[in-house]
């Protein structure tokens, strides 16, 4: 059942990042992105598998340790439960991304490789998209400040 959930996490998640890349102008993309019920899918997946494993699970996040954290992230229920985490706040920073970057109106050629980056490294996709974002804004604004005048 693990690996049947572990593999379902992300086929559950992966039309979201792909109407994001692929069809970021599409007015249904951008209707789905702006719910925060998207990351639903891993959550629930997570849930699944945390309640059987809570009396366990509850020490290592409240005094964590290395090797015992180490240890329970080796077994197939601690490397789904790692996944489904890391698939969970990866889709809703990449959802934040998406929709700043709409606000923005950061080109789309610009913004799928950045999240591209944040599906595969998001701790590198987040801060990519920190740069692109204040460049982007700066130039917004100084845009904007141009058109006023």
């Amino acid at each position: 059942m693990t690996a049947i959930l572990f593999d379902l996490t992300f086929l559950l998640i992966a039309p979201f990042w792909a109407l994001m890349i692929l069809a970021p102008k599409w007015s249904w993309t951008r209707r789905i992105a702006e719910s925060h019920l998207i990351v639903l899918p891993p959550v629930v997946i997570y849930v699944v598998l945390m309640i059987p494993v809570l009396p366990e699970l509850l020490p290592l996040v409240t005094r964590p340790e290395l090797g015992a954290l180490a240890e329970f992230m080796s077994t197939p229920t601690g490397a789904a439960l790692v996944w489904a985490h890391m698939l969970a706040w990866d889709l809703f920073v990449g959802r934040w991304m998406y929709l700043e970057g709409r606000r923005l109106d950061i080109h789309p050629l610009v913004m799928a490789p950045v999240l591209v980056i944040t599906i595969l490294l998001a701790p590198v996709g987040l801060p990519l998209f920190l740069i692109v974002r204040k460049v982007c804004d700066t130039t917004n604004r100084g845009a904007a400040v141009v058109t006023h005048q």
